[in-house]
Formats: structure tokens, sequence, C-alpha cells
């Protein structure tokens, strides 16, 4: 029996070797590969159409600079959503519960953004410190909140999608917990218990999907607004 419901969170280990860099790679190997044949199976035909429809989504506010990155922000979005969705199997291992690994990506991709707007437009990238009619005493003041809000933008990227993802596995594992402590009791409220822990489950995959989705959403923002 687990000594604490935040062991789940604890990356695995054997023989002593961390076995998050098999729990990250692995998803890639799981998505089917599009033949050079006309017609597909129905799989690879809705994971291209998924994959079509959300980078469309996702780049049509940005101009055509922007669109150099549609394809990490494709493959973003495909690896968040895999890794968060094999999360919610029994025995496995969420490694986006880490805070480490997600801002591992949010970092330098937030960094990158900003880089891009100092070099390419840095009177604009800089105007967006300081709102348009501030009176003057205010001035030095806005400048200091909106530099504090500038870099507070990736950690609460990777804030946001590990307390959603770990919220949602505590949650989970203690009203399964509830419901084999009270089958032997209660029957009646375990079942409606259980009933209650299948709504969730669903719940949690549509977080999973959009914790991910969100995530890529608001890095395209920030994209946006220096390109």
């Amino acid at each position: 029996m687990m000594t604490s419901f935040f062991d789940q969170f604890a990356s695995p280990s054997f023989l002593g070797i961390p076995l998050i860099a098999v729990a990250i790679a692995l998803p890639w190997t799981l998505f089917p590969t599009p033949t050079s044949r006309w017609l597909n199976n129905r799989l690879i035909t809705l994971q291209t159409w998924s994959i079509n429809r959300f980078t469309n989504q996702l780049l049509l506010p940005l101009n055509v600079g922007g669109h150099k990155w549609a394809l990490l922000f494709t493959s973003l979005m495909v690896f968040l959503i895999t890794v968060n969705m094999l999360g919610l199997l029994p025995y496995t291992f969420t490694p986006t519960t880490q805070l480490s690994l997600n801002m591992g990506f949010a970092v330098p991709l937030w960094l990158a953004t900003v880089i891009i707007g100092m070099r390419n437009q840095p009177t604009a990238a800089l105007g967006h410190l300081l709102p348009e009619g501030t009176p003057v005493p205010l001035i030095p003041v806005l400048i200091i909140i909106e530099t504090i809000s500038l870099f507070i933008r990736p950690l609460a990227l990777g804030v946001r999608l590990t307390a959603n993802l770990t919220a949602g596995h505590l949650l989970i594992q203690l009203i399964a917990t509830a419901v084999f402590v009270l089958l032997p009791m209660m029957t009646t409220v375990a079942v409606l218990t259980a009933a209650v822990l299948f709504l969730l489950t669903l719940l949690e995959v549509a977080v999973a999907m959009i914790q991910a989705y969100v995530f890529v959403l608001l890095l395209s923002l920030y994209l946006q607004e220096n390109v």
C-alpha cells in the first residue's frame, strides 16, 4: 500500500536508473506512421485531420513569420496530449506532473518569443511595458508591474499544467480509495461513489486535452505579440 498520496508523482526508477526518460520517449512510438498509399486507414486519417485542424486554428491569428513555429507547436501539442492521456492509465507515471519538466518547456519557448520580439521590433516589444495614455506619475510603477507580469508568464504556464494534472490525479485516487473503503460497509454509497469516479475520469480526460491545448495556445499568443 502506498504510504502517501503524493508517492504517485515520484519519478520511477529501476536499479537506481530514473525511468522518466522512457516515460517521455515512449509516447512517440505509439503514433501511426503515414504510408505512401493513396488511401490510409481510419486512424491515420483521423490523426491527419486533427493535426491539420489544430494547426489552422492555432496559426490563424499569426502572420507569415509565425508560421515557422507550426511544426514545433503541433509536435508539442501532440506530445503533451499523449503524455497526459497515458498518465490516466493505472500503474503509469505522468511526466507532466513534474514542475521541472513543464518549466523546461515553458521557459525556453517563452524566452524565444521575447528574443524574437526584441530582435525584430524592439520598439513595439518594449511598448507593451507601458500602455498608451498612461499618466506621467504612474509610468515607473506600471513599467515595474508589466515587467513582473512578463517574467511571471513562463512560471504561470508551468504551474498551471502541473497543478491541474496533479489535482486531478489526487482527486481520482482519493475517490477510488473511498470506494474500496465503503464497499464492504455501504455498498450503495460505494456504487454511487464509483459512478462519480467514472464521471471524474471522463472529466480528467477532457482536462488532459484542454490543458495541453491551453499551454500551446498561450505560447502562440506570446509569439503573436512579438512577430
